[in-house]
């Protein structure tokens, strides 16, 4: 699977969910775009100062894509996450994305988007994004509309991540694939 693959519905006048739902497919394909068609070693690449790899970015988004949305589901994370908490999950992905092959990370954060994106159409359509999300603290009580907002931020923030790393690899630029 790549970037064309994944589905994107034009919206250009839609509701709210429709229109957050269009800017988190756009989003992912812009992702999947730049961290796509590389080979473990390109995936592997250390650019100093920083310790972030294009691997680490795909297994992250994939963590990212499948605790958000199970925070909004309110059910537990599923494997491979289910065994670690949410901070040791993420050090560990991105430790561990430098020994999978590019095929396991591709297909982990592909399942990942599918997977999230089929539940978020439900979730939307079953109570919609006002839906109250309580996790135990009286203190954080939020809706689902805030958790989709802080998954489209992740991409958004990694992404960017994802440009400036696949540029220094191989030179591909740009916003969106032609």
């Amino acid at each position: 699977m790549d970037w064309s693959e994944l589905p994107l519905r034009e919206c250009l006048r839609g509701g709210e969910a429709e229109m957050l739902g269009f800017a988190l497919d756009r989003v992912r394909r812009q992702f999947a775009w730049k961290t796509g068609g590389l080979d473990a070693e390109q995936l592997r690449r250390l650019h100093s100062p920083s310790s972030m790899t294009l691997a680490g970015l795909i297994k992250h988004m994939a963590f990212v894509e499948e605790g958000f949305t199970a925070r909004a589901a309110g059910r537990a994370l599923g494997a491979p996450w289910d065994v670690r908490g949410w901070v040791e999950n993420d050090e560990w992905g991105w430790q561990s994305a430098v020994t999978d092959e590019p095929q396991e990370l591709y297909a982990l954060w592909y399942g990942a988007a599918a997977r999230s994106r089929a539940e978020w159409a439900e979730l939307s359509a079953d109570g919609g994004l006002d839906v109250a999300v309580d996790e135990g603290d009286p203190d954080w009580v939020v809706n689902r509309r805030r958790i989709l907002i802080d998954l489209l931020e992740e991409y958004l923030k990694h992404t960017g991540h994802a440009d400036v790393l696949r540029e220094a690899v191989d030179g591909l630029r740009g916003n969106d694939p032609e």
